[in-house]
């Protein structure tokens, strides 16, 4: 199948893409090539073929879950470049309006 050079225009419009001539050529060439594949496809008997959700034959593979011990707070603070207390202390990012004038 071919596709007219204003078809190709048209769904280069419709995709927003601003195209040349020659893109545009391009482009019907290769769209015709697809659209050749797909009707290949089509015609192939699929009546016996299973459907596939995925083309490996996987199984899930998730670990039990289970509680683990983690790190103490103390652990977990060890790096932190600065601490109040127990806590991460990190810089203000959001201006609370607190001081300034309205």
């Amino acid at each position: 199948m071919s596709l007219s050079r204003e078809e190709t225009a048209r769904l280069a419009d419709l995709a927003r893409l601003s195209l040349n001539d020659d893109e545009l050529a391009r482009i019907a060439h290769d769209l015709a090539e697809i659209i050749d594949y797909m009707e290949k496809l089509a015609g192939i008997d699929r009546a016996d073929v299973e459907p596939l959700s995925h083309v490996l034959n996987t199984v899930n593979v998730y670990r039990d879950d289970r509680a683990e011990p983690s790190l103490s707070q103390e652990e977990a603070l060890a790096n932190a470049p600065d601490r109040q207390g127990e806590f991460f202390r990190v810089p203000r990012i959001i201006d609370t309006g607190e001081g300034s004038e309205a």
